[in-house]
């Protein structure tokens, strides 16, 4: 096994209280995406970083994307060596509900081994692991083993919208040899883990029209198709009884895993009963002969996130409501098209619906899903320096979620990337008591330290 070069090693072991200051400075800042309100928020938790950057030498700036702006820095003084982009975000999810945090949620409460606060581990936290290795090695050396760009965008938690545009903006700023992403979560604090698939996503909104305005159901009860039913009839068509998604062409571009594939998902720790007790639900469901960590990582999903229509005050009110309404989502795998999809399940859904209603779809979306190879030599490198940061060599895993830039890297850079991220399963990212455990921080910051060294060694230019 790899081991951290002792400088490296000690210079990390001796600022960690540093470390845990400023995380706990960037938490302060609520840089809530969503919320026009804190707009100066976000602006000054990208001037903290881009200060950040500066002061560990790096050349560093705000860069304009036409939302929030991203805060750039970049070290290029080794020539010949690879070059790799470091991609993380500075925005955060809003802390609502407020009343269930147990302390502030813009306050690093550090307790039990942990620190709490929103944007902990999502993505202030692993941001900073990036920042922390590259000032020991800066401070220690005098200089870097690659050439480093840091791309930290303030958009991640509403969807990067102009991210895409500004990659094309920047792309020669951002040109590099491969790209590292710490924004995932191992399998579990005792199995490190890289993430080699992630899911792609679409989404839709429907809109069920029955009557122009809500009616008397004692009048015309028995003669109007009722909006409501309407919708939950098309919600039904969606999937088979196996759990099988029914709209003709979904599943093009879906490949069973190899059986060697199968074998390791069956290796890694997983108690159904236990899982589910855990979720609150009395049993796993899903499709039908497939594994339950064969489905949340690689198996496309479609699921309605949201109903609603007619009447929602206290007691009754006897109507048929004039419209009712629900959003629906698609997590894609594989070659799956998300503007195939798209369409053909905007199709279907006019398809079944039932007569005696209108039916509207809006869909939107185009994030693919994103297969990383694990031959790549810098998923090599990055499983050597995990095996040195934690002491285990790491598994292989899928992650359920979407992240659009990785998808971006790929279509619009050609990037090879690596996914090595550090959170655990039950950080409450985008919940109350968001948390990063601090073994995995300083984990992460070892691990993040001797990758650097481990990439100059294998990966070529």
């Amino acid at each position: 096994m790899n081991t951290i070069d002792s400088d490296l090693a000690q210079y990390c072991e001796t600022h960690r209280d540093d470390y845990l200051d400023e995380l706990k400075r960037w938490i302060a800042i609520p840089s809530v995406s969503a919320d026009p309100n804190h707009r100066e928020n976000v602006a000054r938790c990208c001037t903290r970083l881009v200060e950040r950057m500066r002061e560990i030498g790096l050349d560093a700036k705000a860069l304009e994307t036409g939302g929030n702006p991203i805060a750039y820095g970049q070290w290029m003084g080794a020539p010949g060596m690879p070059t790799v982009l470091i991609y993380g975000h500075y925005d955060v999810q809003p802390a609502d509900p407020v009343e269930l945090w147990t302390t502030p949620p813009f306050e690093g409460t550090v307790r039990d081994g942990k620190i709490f606060g929103r944007g902990a581990v999502d993505d202030k936290g692993q941001v900073l692991m990036h920042l922390a290795a590259i000032e020991a090695h800066m401070r220690t050396r005098g200089r870097l083993p690659v050439n480093i760009k840091v791309v930290v965008e303030g958009e991640e938690e509403i969807g990067s919208p102009n991210f895409e545009a500004a990659l094309e903006r920047y792309a020669d700023l951002f040109n590099a040899d491969v790209a590292v992403i710490s924004d995932t979560a191992v399998y579990s604090e005792d199995v490190p883990s890289l993430t080699t698939s992630v899911r792609g996503l679409v989404h839709w909104e429907i809109t069920v029209h029955g009557p122009s305005a809500d009616l008397h159901s004692g009048y015309f009860g028995g003669i109007i198709r009722n909006p409501i039913e309407a919708l939950a009839h098309i919600i039904g068509e969606l999937k088979n009884a196996d759990g099988r998604v029914m709209v003709p062409g979904f599943y093009d571009g879906v490949s069973d895993l190899e059986p060697p594939a199968l074998g390791e998902l069956r290796t890694l720790p997983f108690d159904e009963a236990k899982e589910a007790a855990q979720l609150g639900v009395t049993s796993l469901a899903g499709e039908s002969g497939r594994l339950p960590l064969e489905r949340m990582w690689f198996r496309p999903t479609l699921e309605c996130n949201g109903i609603w229509g007619g009447y929602q005050g206290p007691g009754s009110k006897t109507i048929i409501p004039s419209w009712a309404k629900a959003k629906i989502s698609a997590r894609l795998v594989g070659d799956q098209d998300p503007r195939r999809v798209r369409e053909a399940v905007a199709a279907y859904i006019v398809q079944v619906a039932p007569s005696g209603v209108r039916v509207d779809v809006h869909d939107a979306g185009e994030v693919p899903a994103v297969v990383i190879s694990r031959d790549h030599p810098v998923v090599a490198a990055a499983a050597r320096a995990m095996e040195a940061g934690f002491g285990k060599r790491p598994v292989f895993i899928g992650t359920g979620g979407s992240i659009g830039p990785v998808a971006s890297f790929a279509r619009i850079l050609k990037l090879p990337q690596v996914l090595i991220g550090v959170g655990l399963p039950d950080d409450q990212i985008h919940a109350p008591n968001e948390k990063f455990t601090l073994s995995q921080f300083f984990g992460g910051i070892l691990t993040m330290t001797l990758l650097y060294d481990e990439i100059a060694r294998n990966v070529s230019v």
